[in-house]
């Protein structure tokens, strides 16, 4: 597994240049989710999470889901940034992906504009997009980054990356 820094291309970000603690800003771009070829989320007014050696996580404002394809689980997890997140199941029609989604409803102060939103595994979905792009999901089932071309690593995630 490569460990050393890409270096960016014009219109690029290096992941290796994000912070930690992790940032979140506002983005514009174009997202969407589909799942069992049904549209789950559309919007224009997503949350990126950037956080050093990852790809950007987007969270997507829940007014932008559609959320009757969202069943909560009992699954919870804790990120000494954000705070404690709770999962769900995503059901359209006779298909589901469990856990797929998570939400941080009371993430800590520096992360409130997440609150209100959810993130999903790309991995777990038939497609995601930014803009026109259609999504890589970042390597593992523990983070759920979006690798675009404008991104560039190395990326944690993957086999022998885990101690970075």
């Amino acid at each position: 597994m490569q460990s050393e820094r890409i270096q960016p291309g014009p219109g690029q970000e290096s992941v290796w240049d994000y912070p930690r603690p992790p940032r979140v800003e506002p983005t514009s771009k174009h997202v969407r989710v589909i799942f069992h070829g049904t549209t789950i989320a559309d919007t224009q007014r997503a949350q990126r999470v950037l956080e050093t050696s990852h790809p950007p996580t987007y969270y997507i404002p829940l007014e932008d889901v559609k959320t009757e394809y969202l069943f909560p689980t009992s699954r919870t997890s804790f990120c000494e940034w954000k705070g404690r997140a709770k999962y769900y199941t995503i059901k359209v029609g006779d298909r589901e992906a469990t856990n797929a989604a998570w939400q941080y409803p009371q993430a800590n102060e520096n992360h409130a504009a997440i609150r209100d939103c959810i993130a999903v595994y790309p991995s777990k979905m038939d497609a995601c997009y930014v803009d026109d792009e259609r999504v890589q999901p970042q390597a593992g089932d523990f983070y759920g980054g979006w690798i675009t071309s404008d991104i560039v690593g190395p990326f944690k995630g993957g086999p022998g990356t885990w101690g970075w």
